[in-house]
């Protein structure tokens, strides 16, 4: 079953940030649909991020309930074929037949919207692997630092504490090296380059917390950012190429 919900240092100049938010909000929400997990093998890459395991909790052998939280690159935004080429469904592709897997991603959502939007749901399904990957828009619209670090603490603990699932999350990558930020001058990418570097810092204080393993989308010079045809046409999103190499990062961990 595959159910998808569709939907300070400093601040990005006003120019940047409203063709950001066009960006990351183009998408809708579309009525849920259902599908069966199939296996069908993701092409294999040899160079991964490195991945900080800090988790004794082992994915269990046989089918499973996968849930994925996050916003519009769960939903698959910026490939051809979101249903099939979206980071979510390749993650799938992996899992024994007959896992379940619940895509709660929604375009645009910040944390704080998810903790009310999307984690009810996901603590409701006792799921044995989740993935998250919501920072990004939060990072790009100028959320305090302070106040998505205490969102994330909220959401983090209340996975630890009532289910028992294998929790991987992706940090930010390198946002500086986005065509959608080609503008921006040098001194504002180094500020940027540098608030990336402390939200992942915090980001792998919370993760060894709760014994969450992280996936770092900074290591080998951000990959999904820095090469041209992991992007799509909006500048923003991950293409199908890019995709394919999120999701052999988040599979690579999981499997950790």
């Amino acid at each position: 079953m595959h159910i998808a919900i569709d939907k300070k240092h400093s601040i990005l100049s006003l120019f940047m940030v409203a063709l950001l938010l066009i960006i990351y909000t183009a998408c809708g929400s579309s009525t849920p649909t259902k599908q069966t997990t199939t296996k069908t093998p993701l092409p294999k890459d040899s160079t991964t991020p490195t991945t900080s395991a800090q988790t004794d909790t082992q994915l269990p052998t046989g089918p499973i309930v996968y849930v994925a939280l996050g916003a519009s690159d769960a939903v698959g935004v910026g490939s051809t074929q979101p249903g099939s080429q979206g980071y979510v469904p390749l993650i799938s592709s992996h899992l024994a037949q007959g896992s379940h897997t619940i895509n709660l991603g929604v375009s645009g959502i910040h944390l704080h919207e998810a903790i009310n939007r999307e984690l009810p749901l996901a603590l409701s399904t006792n799921p044995q692997l989740v993935t998250i990957w919501l920072v990004t828009n939060d990072f790009i619209a100028g959320v305090s630092y302070e106040n998505y670090m205490k969102d994330l603490n909220s959401m983090l603990e209340q996975l630890h504490d009532q289910t028992q699932s294998r929790i991987v999350m992706a940090n930010l990558p390198d946002v500086t090296l986005l065509p959608a930020l080609a503008r921006t001058s040098a001194t504002r990418k180094a500020q940027l380059r540098h608030e990336v570097q402390r939200w992942n810092t915090q980001l792998a204080v919370l993760a060894k917390k709760y014994g969450i393993t992280i996936v770092d989308l900074t290591a080998r010079d951000s990959q999904i950012t820095s090469h041209p045809e992991y992007i799509s046409g909006d500048g923003f999103h991950p293409s199908a190429a890019g995709y394919v190499q999120l999701a052999n990062f988040f599979w690579t961990a999981i499997k950790q």
